[in-house]
């Protein structure tokens, strides 16, 4: 049979009502075989879904059974919130059984999950080598940084070495991980200097030096790099595998592009959702825990919206004598919005990917000046043919033509200012920009409007 006949048979999981209602129910009736059975037919990340869409009465249950075997590899593929509520009901052995199965940078990911309590706990049932490496890297390096997604298992041999040598000693040493791609050179100080790809040993007669086939200019990750910038370097590279080193140049571990994959997708979502004023939400949180979260920009938006309205207040009497104003407002401001919210999310991409710069900033501020002029022009061309005859009325169509392309300038215009400023004063562009640069465009798309309107309509 074909690969393609074995991919056109193989059932897609989903999780389905069924589905979580017949798992519900072994749990209910405590049919522990058939739970582990099942858990163990599914695939880690398979079986995490299931877990993060039973009800949490459901969950407390389940790790509440005696002889439940929950693989590893299904605690990691669980979010952060929910693992922390498992960890908590699992004995200290449970989780000292997790550990000893995990790579290293998924026990440092189960350790920051763990309540003191039991961390310290947990500390004194696995070897102590392996407590002081973890300790040290925890205390040592920021949560987010290289050195903790990076694995201490790899391969590094000395540039004196043969290819033959290197050979027998990948073969004969079984500490060793299971998979690598490089093979990195480091010197008597343990230093990095180079790195060889495996294929490239495999391709080499026995009595070449390593140090005549390494790459002598390694991309080198520093242990105390931002993941997302790691995942910049990866993706700038183009790299599979890179090594990573303290502040000496030591090399410390070693970081692959799987684990560079979930950042790129963890740190997309992350922006996605704070361009929203949302973050940090998981599946599992409750309704008291989600509303808590978006308390804080939903309140700063109301008082942003409050300054807008009392921009409308001081144009009342000529929203009186004509109506026409009030149906119109927000086509203005609708459209500055949407400019504001198209060039905020380029904006806050460049700002990830740190293309955007001193040197180019004035130039792409330019760039978005004649993006906003011509979108105005454009926009308020069609619109004002459109309210001329709705309205028969060429003052109203001058009116809304002007201040559409005033607002739509300075709608690109905030876009990009503003996401710059907030990074400046180490504010998170991505979460706090969408609430400032909405209410701009809404303030000055209702002051030229209504303002225009008391020379263009009223006077």
């Amino acid at each position: 049979m074909s690969s393609k006949q074995v991919i056109m048979k193989k059932k897609t999981f989903e999780i389905t009502k069924d589905l979580i209602d017949n798992f519900e129910t072994l749990i209910n009736h405590k049919k522990i075989i058939e739970i582990n059975n099942y858990i163990f037919s599914l695939h880690p990340a398979n079986a995490a879904e299931l877990l993060s869409n039973i009800s949490e009465n459901s969950r407390l249950k389940l790790f509440s059974l005696e002889k439940l075997k929950i693989k590893a590899d299904i605690i990691i593929e669980l979010n952060n919130a929910l693992q922390k509520d498992i960890l908590n009901i699992l004995s200290i052995d449970e989780i000292v059984k997790i550990v000893n199965g995990l790579e290293f940078d998924n026990v440092l990911q189960i350790f920051s999950n763990l309540n003191e309590s039991k961390k310290t706990k947990v500390y004194k049932k696995i070897p102590f080598q392996d407590k002081q490496l973890i300790e040290k890297v925890l205390n040592t390096y920021p949560e987010d940084s290289a050195a903790r997604l990076m694995q201490i298992e790899y391969c590094s041999v000395s540039p004196s070495w043969t290819v033959g040598e290197t050979i027998d000693y990948l073969r004969e040493n079984e500490d060793l991980p299971k998979e690598f791609l490089q093979i990195f050179i480091v010197d008597h100080d343990g230093k990095l200097i180079g790195s060889v790809a495996s294929s490239r040993v495999l391709r080499n007669p026995r009595n070449i030096q390593m140090n005549n086939i390494m790459n002598e200019d390694p991309v080198l990750i520093n242990g105390d790099l931002d993941k997302e910038e790691v995942g910049n370097l990866f993706e700038q590279y183009n790299l599979l595998s890179a090594g990573v080193v303290d502040n000496e140049n030591k090399l410390i571990g070693m970081i692959t592009a799987d684990d560079i994959l979930t950042v790129v997708k963890e740190e997309a979502e992350e922006d996605t959702l704070k361009l929203a004023g949302v973050q940090d939400e998981e599946i599992t949180d409750n309704a008291i825990k989600v509303t808590k979260k978006r308390f804080i920009w939903l309140l700063i938006n109301l008082f942003t919206a409050v300054i807008a309205s009392r921009v409308i207040g001081l144009f009342d009497e000529n929203i009186e004598k004509v109506v026409a104003l009030a149906v119109l407002m927000p086509i203005v401001a609708s459209m500055g919005g949407n400019a504001a919210t198209q060039t905020l999310a380029i904006t806050i991409r460049l700002l990830a990917t740190k293309e955007l710069n001193s040197d180019n900033l004035f130039k792409i501020i330019n760039k978005e000046f004649y993006v906003g002029f011509l979108n105005g022009l454009i926009f308020s061309t069609i619109t004002a043919f459109f309210i001329f005859f709705w309205f028969y009325d060429y003052k109203l169509s001058i009116l809304i033509g002007i201040s559409m392309v005033i607002n739509m300038v300075f709608a690109s215009l905030s876009g990009i200012v503003i996401p710059v400023l907030l990074e400046k004063y180490k504010i998170d562009p991505a979460i706090a920009s969408t609430v400032f640069v909405t209410s701009i465009t809404d303030i000055i798309g209702f002051l030229s409007f209504l303002g225009l309107a008391s020379f263009i309509l009223i006077i």
